[in-house]
């Protein structure tokens, strides 16, 4: 199939390491957009944001987990939030979370970035709140790490489909 929706499914791959080129802040607007289009239970849009660019604030964040060369070598980081104000249902709005940030992902491959789903961090998800001075309703998902690809030389496969596959009828 020619799809471009397939296509940057299939191209996707985490990116960890970037160029020193800026990323825009029109582009982190529009991976947020991608993202907020994602479905959520009773469209409830649980989903909240920070865009963090500055070096300082991004050298404070990599303190807080143990991948932090790549926050550190990443040129901008979107910390992706619940904000269970808006929640009502805790299975459905963290798998809206889910997708959110898939679509994200997607959006960054898309438009050229690179980015990887950070998820270690949330070990430390209060440091993190304190940090950006977010109060306890919302809590962290996950933090992206951005940027322009350093290479593309990631490599992925996948178990054959049969294998996923319990049955048909």
């Amino acid at each position: 199939m020619d799809s471009p929706v397939l296509q940057a499914i299939y191209q996707r791959r985490s990116i960890r390491e970037y160029t020193d080129q800026p990323v825009q802040a029109d582009q982190l607007r529009e991976i947020i957009r991608a993202g907020i289009w994602a479905p959520s239970g009773l469209n409830n849009q649980p989903w909240r944001f920070v865009t963090i660019t500055a070096p300082d604030i991004r050298k404070l964040i990599s303190k807080q987990t143990h991948y932090a060369h790549i926050v550190e070598a990443s040129q901008a980081l979107i910390a992706v939030y619940l904000d269970k104000n808006a929640m009502y249902d805790d299975v459905k709005d963290h798998q809206a979370a889910g997708a959110c940030i898939q679509n994200m992902l997607l959006a960054a491959e898309t438009i050229g970035l690179g980015a990887v789903w950070l998820g270690q961090i949330l070990k430390n998800k209060k440091k993190v709140n304190d940090i950006l001075g977010l109060d306890e309703h919302y809590d962290l998902m996950a933090v992206l790490a951005l940027g322009y690809p350093l290479h593309r030389k990631q490599k992925s496969n996948r178990k054959n489909l049969n294998e996923f596959i319990l049955k048909s009828f």
